[in-house]
């Protein structure tokens, strides 16, 4: 799905005409998350955001493993497995495609141990059985079905909450206030003004506010170096994917975007992969179509040609995430 662009603009006559519909979704959602959720047994920290499309979820998603795992922890991720489709619970392995569980668990379990399952307490407790110590559960802040011991809300700085408008009228799942009043810490990723009212909200509400950025992988950046590029990206924010590229001194001559998860033809990649080579380009792209790409094999051999731009995420001060992090997990035990 490719967002409408009437989300990230000012109040539109088009956003105040579907704004009935979003009442009626925004009162079906607030009610549906104060329900009380099922225990896992072992901690739960819910990596969540407040609207449909991007905002960082998934890199703040592996930081977070990274730090548990220094801390002495097993995290493993459950993710829904949005694309993908095995109901679950399964753990991701190897021989999985995107198609069999979604792009991101698929691009996380190089990393990770990842869990996928619709059912989001069976794969807390497969995750449990597996011999995990904490649950990072992906998405699922607004499910009421597993409780969540935190919830880290992601959000990027440029971008904010659009419009302000519950679905369909904006991108926010849910009323604001009810998600701020649920938020345990917010991460704010990136430089821009677009977040600082939901910033304000949070911190009236008493929750810690952390800053972050992402950090392009060294090796790619210097591979890419010098050499102009046709970048692409079908994620919920490409140009976001193409400011990066370009804040790393990468010269992107042609974009193309595409909506969040888009299922790639080998005709579309061609298409682009003949467009570059016409214009003499690389073309590149993120790890998360990357993982689409390489999981089909229709696609597999144009992905070859194809470039890709790792991101991880750096927290300004790390101290007080892991600070955080310590106290929940001793209070949870």
């Amino acid at each position: 799905m490719r967002e409408p662009g009437f989300w990230y603009r000012p109040l539109s006559w088009l956003s105040r005409a579907l704004s009935p519909l979003g009442a009626i979704y925004g009162a079906v959602s607030t009610r549906r998350m104060a329900r009380p959720g099922a225990r896992a047994g072992i901690p739960v920290i819910c990596v969540g955001n407040y609207h449909t499309g991007g905002a960082g979820k998934t890199p703040t998603t592996l930081a977070l493993v990274e730090m548990l795992r220094s801390m002495g922890e097993r995290p493993f991720v459950v993710s829904r497995g949005y694309g993908g489709a095995l109901q679950g619970p399964v753990r991701v392995a190897s021989g999985h495609s995107a198609a069999d569980v979604g792009d991101e668990p698929l691009m996380m379990a190089a990393r990770a141990p990842v869990i996928v399952a619709r059912d989001r307490v069976a794969g807390a407790a497969l995750a449990r059985d597996s011999g995990a110590t904490v649950v990072v559960l992906d998405d699922g802040f607004q499910n009421p079905a597993l409780a969540k011991d935190a919830s880290l809300i992601v959000i990027d700085a440029g971008r904010g909450v659009g419009n302000g408008g519950v679905f369909p009228a904006g991108p926010l799942r849910a009323p604001l206030a009810p998600q701020v009043a649920r938020t345990d810490a917010l991460v704010v990723i990136g430089d821009g003004r677009a977040a600082d009212g939901v910033i304000a909200a949070v911190a009236q509400h008493g929750a810690p506010v952390w800053r972050a950025r992402l950090v392009p992988d060294p090796a790619a950046v210097e591979r890419l170096r010098g050499r102009p590029v046709l970048a692409f990206a079908g994620i919920g924010d490409p140009a976001r994917f193409f400011a990066t590229l370009r804040a790393s001194g990468i010269n992107v001559v042609a974009e193309r975007m595409f909506g969040d998860h888009h299922p790639f033809t080998a005709d579309e990649i061609a298409r682009l992969a003949e467009d570059a080579r016409a214009q003499g380009l690389t073309p590149v792209t993120t790890e998360k179509d990357m993982a689409r790409l390489r999981s089909d094999a229709r696609l597999a051999p144009h992905a070859r040609a194809i470039a890709v731009l790792p991101v991880t995420l750096a927290f300004d001060d790390d101290a007080a995430m892991r600070g955080f992090v310590g106290k929940l997990l001793a209070k949870t035990r």
